[in-house]
């Protein structure tokens, strides 16, 4: 029996805002609870409503710039950066610049969007 799995084939997260999310592994993609794993590109000028996760998110910055709005602090990473962000912080992503901005999101345990607890 095989002990790794590759995945060849990450499932495309439906999005109505142009934003590119590929799930490699958690959830969507292969039932994984314990731990999602992401590629992303946020278009420009692209936000999300406030949320108040109930997992920690790792981003890393391929290329671009993303902001976060962490409990009323703005944070901007540029390539190259990564963040952590703790459950329970009320955060806000957006790209407000104007080129896309691709980056690897981790969350453990796995994005639900039950979990994320957005600000609608």
């Amino acid at each position: 029996m095989k002990q790794y799995f590759t995945q060849k084939s990450p499932f495309i997260v439906p999005t109505n805002d142009g934003k590119l999310i590929e799930e490699h592994f958690g959830k969507a993609s292969n039932g994984d609870n314990n731990v999602s794993i992401a590629h992303m590109v946020a278009p420009p000028h692209w936000s999300e409503p406030f949320q108040t996760p109930e997992f920690d998110e790792y981003t890393y910055i391929i290329k671009g710039r993303k902001q976060f709005i962490i409990n009323d602090e703005k944070i901007i990473l540029e390539s190259g950066q990564s963040i952590k962000i703790m459950k329970g912080a009320r955060v806000q992503y957006s790209n407000p610049f104007d080129e896309p901005c691709e980056y690897i999101a981790v969350c453990l345990p796995a994005f639900t969007i039950e979990a994320a607890n957005r600000e609608e």
